[in-house]
């Protein structure tokens, strides 16, 4: 890195940072979206209402929400199976008859 008196005015800046609630972290992005990020990290390391506004902008933009499941109706069901692949293929689905085999322990 450097000097020791470097390697402690970092350690010292970090620290400070730190006792802020800061934290450093490293994320690789598109060239020209280094200037967007850098001043988006900047925002949100204010404690203010433009930090919470912003913050709560992101979280909802990219929040993903689960698709809520419908229950299919038998016609529904019935139209998805004779789209199948398998249809008019000769299949047969009936299992054998075996007598049950008796294991001595």
């Amino acid at each position: 890195m450097g000097t020791t008196a470097q390697k402690r005015a970092t350690q010292q800046y970090r620290e400070r940072a730190a006792s802020r609630g800061l934290t450093r972290c490293e994320v690789l992005v598109r060239s020209e979206d280094r200037d967007l990020i850098r001043a988006l990290a900047r925002c949100l390391g204010e404690d203010g209402p433009q930090a919470a506004g912003l913050r709560e902008t992101i979280v909802s933009a990219i929040e993903t929400k689960p698709q809520p499941t419908q229950a299919l109706s038998g016609r529904e069901i019935w139209a998805a199976l004779r789209r199948s692949p398998l249809v008019g293929a000769d299949l047969n689905f009936e299992r054998e008859h075996c007598e049950p085999r008796f294991v001595d322990l």
